[in-house]
């Protein structure tokens, strides 16, 4: 007990030191975070700037905080900010104080969470992949190569926070700090590394001084004066609670729906269900509750991680063109309200708690002065009649009626009193003149082609430094024999492979999210016989780089085994290990840049003759914006699997031939960002076509919204929604 008193001593120390004149002290107990000696109950949303466009922040905020929201809770990009050890970048939608004064010029506070690593279905984590050159280094260990570079980083950021006076002890809008990100899914994986490692970060991040607090998610082991938070779907019922009884509960990572694969289907989780556990985990003393996200937005260029879609929580209260989602934004909002109604008695009154029946139970508080809040938790999947201070009550099933008085309901988080509505696209432009489009496609490379070499198979990401999506393996060989009906067998460890012999077509395969080991692509090949040489050119993709995991510095990707088997079963050509193989990174026009219009003449364009139509195409055509301010996207319904550019701007990977099992694509709909787009001329659109997509297919769309009838039947609320 007296060290966990020292933690605190040395937490409101901290805070003091660092206090300037104009500023606000931000400090903890038991009960809630303390902003100038007053205590806080916050809600909190998650806006990641990158995500979106700085035109996009300020209606995303504005719209935030209508939702009732005090705090827009955001990740630090570190692979974003620091593309190359010591280069730094803080422009356009990586304008990380930008985006922090907006939320400040709108009255909000700010969680940073800094990480550095940051999972966040964001490539590699948010780890910047140089980190894999450094010798000797071991990803979020006791190593001391790692710490050095994240607490560079680390600091870099708090710096520049506070050369621009942003602390909230400076004036400025961030109460809250977050140092890594649910490392307690890991730590046992590095034993007494990891534990070591915990209490480093944490020091380093105090010894920083900004002033206010600093938290660890999913962090039980969170050394004082660090608060260990929750993420979750249900931490009104998960969290074991602060790790002292001198910190406040705190929810990070409330799911408002879960990020979604290529192959997966959308989950939606509803708003009664997203207001049931909030208001169960204020009731259990929990004081901050952070959506996340509150706006999803847009995994542009390569930015996602393993095989997750482009489109980020879509089902969030804010789309991911920033259109309000109903019910769930308004129900929130209404929830929001009621709580803040009565906050001072949760902060301040005594809690007590009592059954009112088998599943049905009463949350109390009661402050000195007379006021008084309760929360009736109704946890059966039936109505059910509870007395509660001499007054009968009807509580919905598997909800919570909140009454701000003790005596009048005023919310229940199974009733929805908010008008539901759906998404309406409009189209704007058909892409169906096939003069309109242009079409160059990419060289296949030959052994001889390459430049690196090697009698092995290379691992992938090692060998393209995350810089493309794309690797060529390569080789060249003459059968000894008569090889009838062969076949080509490969083993791969990355997403996606195409083969290609003698420069045309064999076949392709891919992985999922879920599978396990590697993937088999094994297609029927036509070779050269006769002494001929054999060309076998066989691409490997990744969707992204993985976003997680113990030792993510060892993980391996790539071909793993290359085979041809011929009929006669003596005959089999195993050139995994000591053949020699050529190499290339990248696609031609990936590395002469030809989606950039400065750069569109570096490449011979031909009329788009779709019944010649080869896998790596490049098409291009242009278009005129749709006029208004309602956001813009592209309909890819009839592509395969690529990449796409407007203006130069990558709005993203699409992989519309991934069906789910239910035989439709994950995502078809990519946003093209109004601040993409040209108003006054023509815009510029190419896309990388892997197999064989249809661009004359391809339509230009608005979105709006529009309000949906509802009705009520029994006691409980329903209504249409997408």
């Amino acid at each position: 007990m007296v060290w966990v008193c020292i933690g605190w001593v040395m937490v409101v120390a901290m805070v003091a030191a660092g206090a300037t004149s104009g500023g606000e002290d931000v400090t903890y107990d038991g009960r809630s975070l303390i902003i100038d000696g007053q205590r806080k109950l916050l809600f909190s949303g998650s806006i990641h700037y990158p995500r979106s466009t700085p035109e996009m922040w300020p209606s995303l905020i504005g719209k935030a905080k209508e939702g009732e929201l005090d705090v827009i809770q955001t990740y630090v990009f570190w692979n974003l900010h620091e593309p190359q050890p010591g280069e730094y970048d803080f422009n356009g939608r990586n304008d990380l104080v930008k985006f922090i004064k907006e939320i400040q010029a709108q009255g909000l506070y700010v969680c940073l969470r800094i990480g550095p690593f940051i999972e966040s279905e964001w490539t590699y984590g948010g780890l910047p992949f140089w980190l894999h050159d450094v010798p000797g280094i071991v990803y979020r260990s006791d190593n001391q190569p790692f710490k050095w570079y994240m607490q560079n980083f680390t600091t870099k950021i708090v710096n520049l926070m506070k050369s621009e006076g942003l602390y909230a002890s400076q004036g400025g809008p961030i109460i809250l700090s977050q140092i890594e990100n649910e490392y307690g899914n890991i730590e046992s994986a590095f034993g007494g590394k990891g534990t070591s490692y915990v209490r480093w970060a944490a020091n380093m991040a105090v010894d920083l001084q900004t002033g206010g607090p600093w938290i660890m998610c999913k962090q039980n082991d969170a050394p004082d004066p660090v608060i260990n938070t929750c993420n979750g779907m249900k931490c009104g019922e998960t969290f074991g609670g602060p790790n002292s009884p001198t910190k406040p509960s705190l929810w990070t990572e409330n799911w408002t729906s879960f990020y979604q694969v290529y192959g997966g289907e959308p989950y939606i989780r509803s708003a009664q269900d997203i207001a049931f556990h909030v208001a169960l985990f204020i009731a259990k003393n929990g004081s901050y509750v952070n959506y996340y996200m509150y706006h999803g937005g847009t995994n542009f260029g390569r930015t996602a991680s393993a095989y997750v879609i482009t489109g980020y929580y879509d089902q969030a209260p804010i789309d991911e063109y920033g259109l309000i989602r109903q019910p769930k934004w308004g129900h929130l909002k209404e929830l929001h309200s009621v709580i803040k109604s009565c906050s001072s008695t949760l902060l301040e009154g005594a809690q007590t708690n009592l059954s009112l029946g088998p599943l049905q139970q009463a949350y109390v508080f009661e402050t000195q002065g007379g006021g008084c809040a309760a929360f009736l938790v109704n946890n059966n999947s039936n109505n059910a009649t509870v007395e509660f201070r001499n007054k009968s009550y009807e509580l919905l099933p598997k909800s919570i009626s909140i009454l701000p008085d003790c005596q009048n309901i005023l919310f229940n988080t199974a009733k929805v009193n908010v008008e539901s509505n759906k998404r309406i696209m409009t189209s704007t432009c058909k892409m169906n003149g096939v003069d309109k489009w242009e079409k160059y496609t990419d060289v296949i490379p030959n052994y001889l082609d390459t430049a690196i070499r090697s009698k092995t198979l290379l691992e992938h990401m090692n060998t393209t430094k995350d810089k493309s999506d794309y690797l060529w393996y390569t080789f060249s060989f003459q059968p000894t024999s008569s090889c009838t009906q062969p076949l080509l067998h490969v083993e791969s460890l990355a997403h996606v492979a195409y083969a290609f012999v003698n420069n045309k077509y064999a076949g392709s395969a891919h992985g999922s999210k879920n599978g396990k080991g590697p993937f088999i692509m094994e297609v029927k090949i036509v070779l050269n016989d006769n002494g001929m040489t054999n060309n076998i050119s066989i691409l490997s993709v990744m969707v992204g780089l993985p976003d997680s995991g113990a030792f993510l510095e060892k993980r391996y990707a790539g071909l793993t085994r290359v085979e041809i088997q011929c009929t006669e079963e003596k005959d089999l050509y195993n050139f995994t290990t000591n053949y020699q193989w050529g190499y290339q990174v990248g696609l031609v026009g990936e590395n002469i840049q030809i989606y950039r219009e400065e750069l569109l003449d570096s490449v011979d364009w031909r009329k788009a003759d779709l019944s010649t139509a080869q896998p790596l195409t490049w098409f291009k055509t242009e278009f005129e914006a749709p006029e208004g301010n309602d956001p813009v996207i592209l309909n890819l319904t009839t592509m395969g699997k690529g990449q796409a550019w407007v203006n130069g701007q990558s709005i993203g990977r699409y992989w519309i031939s991934f069906l789910t099992s239910k035989g439709h694509p994950s995502q078809t709909w990519y946003h093209v960002p109004r601040a993409f787009l040209n108003n006054t001329s023509a815009n510029l659109l190419v896309i990388l076509e892997e197999s064989n997509g249809d661009p004359l297919k391809i339509s230009l769309n608005t979105v709006s919204t529009k309000s949906l009838p509802h009705y009520i039947y029994g006691n409980h609320f329903h209504k249409n929604s997408m």
